[in-house]
C-alpha cells in the first residue's frame, strides 16, 4: 500500500474504525498521495439501495472521504481539519455486486479550501458514478 497518512485511524482494523461510516462500508484507502487518493469499497447490503444496487448515498460518501483523507494528507494535522463542505454526484449505472474503486485528484489546493475529482468505476474500469467535492480547511479547537 502506498500511502503517506500518519493516522492509523483512517486505515485501522480496530473497534473505532469499524464503528465509523468508513468501517461499516468496509472502505479501503489503497494509495494516497499529493496528487491522487484510491480507495475501494465492497458491494453488500450495508451498501445496497432497497432495490438491490450500490445505493448513491454510498458512493457519494465513498467520494468525500476520499477527498477528504486527500486533504486531510496534504494540511498540518497538528493545527489543522479537513471537513466536507460540498459535494455533488452523477450516478451513471447501477451495479449490484462486486467492488467499486474511487479516484480522487485535486482540481484545486487552498489554503483554505480544495476541490476534488472523484470516479468511482467498476472492475472493468466503468464508470459508475463521477462527484466533485468541496473540503473546508479549518483551524483545530484548542
Amino acid at each position: 500500500m502506498k500511502q503517506s497518512l500518519d493516522n492509523p485511524f483512517m486505515l485501522g482494523e480496530d473497534v473505532a474504525y469499524e464503528q465509523t461510516m468508513f468501517g461499516a462500508l468496509g472502505m479501503r484507502i489503497i494509495e494516497c498521495t499529493p496528487e491522487r487518493v484510491v480507495a475501494t469499497m465492497p458491494i453488500g447490503p450495508a451498501s445496497r439501495q432497497y432495490f438491490g444496487v450500490l445505493h448513491g448515498g454510498a458512493s457519494v460518501a465513498l467520494a468525500e472521504t476520499v477527498a477528504s483523507v486527500g486533504t486531510y494528507d496534504l494540511i498540518d494535522k497538528d493545527k489543522q481539519m479537513a471537513v466536507g463542505m460540498e459535494i455533488n454526484a452523477n450516478h451513471i449505472r447501477p451495479k449490484r455486486d462486486g467492488v467499486v474503486t474511487a479516484v480522487g485528484t485535486p482540481l484545486h489546493k487552498g489554503r483554505t479550501t480544495m476541490v476534488w475529482d472523484i470516479k468511482i468505476s467498476d472492475e472493468e474500469g466503468k464508470l459508475v458514478c463521477v462527484s466533485r467535492c468541496t473540503v473546508g480547511i479549518i483551524p483545530k479547537a484548542r
